[in-house]
């Protein structure tokens, strides 16, 4: 089965909790705090693996949660970080956040890695905070949440070259005549159901990769039939092999057919119709191949037409090493905008204020990522930890901001779902 669009949930591993102790050995006095840190919750991290072809692994994995990292001991002993997960994906896999739509990563290169959630830190033990003025601090920290997303993964194939064309043009045969793929083909009415890829090998050692694409047919850049499914994978190809019935075998008029399948391209990106094209007048062996091919002459005397029969091989050779000298100077490029990653979106951002306030039935809420780590992160069982917590809140300009705000003391502050005493 061939998969190239899975949605699923990723859940990195919590670190693990730093450690409150003291040492009490019988001829060692003031011991001190050796309370040790948390390890390290698990990454999750995507790896690209050359052999693969769809995402059908990910298919029926909705969730995947890492490990959490072993909590710190006593006697200065930290935790054991845990171990990542790797999951393994083809060349050509695009993951977006599908909360944002934003890209995390586009992985294109063998062995390409990318962390999509972060394993949290381990909490520090009160070693860690032991100073000058506070050498036997009473608290330590729990471990960082790991980070949970949602996300899409959307396989877009790897090619140099794409045919694409009306259903039953005869791609699939031309793929299959000058490649080493070997795809489906039919002596009835068919349609490539997911792309096949083939390498072109030329006498002077030159190749490239060829896609087959899935048919188009009129309304796919809305989505009917196969289109987006196609048009996706396009994205990706340097150069557009436009493969023609010239003999109108299947009863459509070349020149229409080349007419919507423009249209469809324009409508889905302006990239993909801004593509080098190559046009190929495809069954030069029928009788009706001669008359329709100068119609189409006439109709489009700028484009080069290269005239096959990818039955008989016919017309193979010039077309496959002018293809591989349009190659030579054409650069791949990256299909998506700077704007369109979330790395990108984040650092122009990221001098905002790092939490919001509001007021929802006489409620203060405060929310913000730092605000709401440092909560999770914080032993209020601990009255010096219950302190830090507070004096942070501070030093983030909270207490500031609230009072701006019109807060009083003694008004009721919301963090996630616990409530707080705004006071002195």
């Amino acid at each position: 089965m061939f998969v190239d669009n899975v949605k699923m949930k990723v859940i990195a591993g919590k670190g693990g909790d730093g450690c409150t102790s003291f040492r009490r050995e019988k001829y060692i006095p003031m011991g001190g705090p050796d309370g040790g840190n948390g390890g390290r919750g698990g990454n999750i991290i995507f790896k690209v693996e050359r052999g693969l072809k769809t995402l059908i692994d990910l298919k029926y994995h909705k969730i995947l949660k890492a490990e959490k990292g072993q909590n710190g001991k006593g006697s200065n002993k930290h935790g054991k970080k845990a171990d990542d997960i790797y999951i393994f994906v083809p060349p050509g896999t695009t993951i977006f956040d599908d909360d944002t739509g934003l890209v995390l990563a586009d992985l294109t290169k063998d062995n390409e890695e990318f962390i999509v959630a972060t394993g949290g830190r381990g909490g520090r033990g009160n070693k860690a905070f032991a100073t000058q003025s506070d050498p036997a601090p009473k608290f330590s920290e729990l471990g960082e949440p790991g980070e949970i997303r949602y996300i899409r993964c959307e396989l877009k194939v790897l090619a140099d070259v794409g045919l694409i064309g009306m259903p039953s043009v005869g791609k699939s045969t031309l793929l299959n005549q000058i490649s080493n793929a070997n795809p489906k083909i039919a002596s009835y009415h068919f349609t490539t159901l997911s792309p096949n890829l083939g390498l072109v090998k030329l006498q002077d050692e030159r190749s490239y990769v060829v896609a087959d694409l899935p048919g188009l047919i009129e309304g796919a850049s809305k989505g009917v039939g196969l289109g987006t499914q196609f048009l996706k994978h396009a994205m990706r190809t340097r150069i557009l092999v436009h493969v023609i019935d010239m003999a109108a075998s299947e009863g459509r008029k070349p020149w229409e057919d080349y007419e919507m399948i423009r249209k469809e391209m324009a409508e889905y990106s302006e990239k993909l119709i801004q593509k080098k094209e190559i046009v190929i007048a495809n069954k030069s062996d029928i009788e009706t191949f001669q008359e329709n091919i100068q119609e189409f002459k006439k109709r489009y005397p700028h484009l080069k037409i290269y005239e096959i029969s990818a039955v008989h091989k016919v017309g193979f050779q010039s077309l496959l090493t002018d293809i591989a000298t349009i190659l030579e100077d054409i650069k791949k490029e990256d299909i998506y905008e700077e704007n369109d990653y979330e790395s990108t979106v984040i650092y122009k951002f990221q001098n905002e204020k790092p939490y919001t306030i509001s007021k929802e039935n006489d409620v203060w809420i405060l929310k913000g990522n730092q605000i709401e780590k440092l909560f999770y992160m914080t032993r209020f069982e601990e009255e010096e930890s219950q302190i830090r917590f507070a004096r942070k809140l501070k030093g983030m300009g909270v207490e500031e901001e609230l009072e701006r705000l019109g807060a009083k003391r003694g008004d009721e502050v919301q963090i996630l779902d616990y409530i707080f005493i705004f006071k002195d």
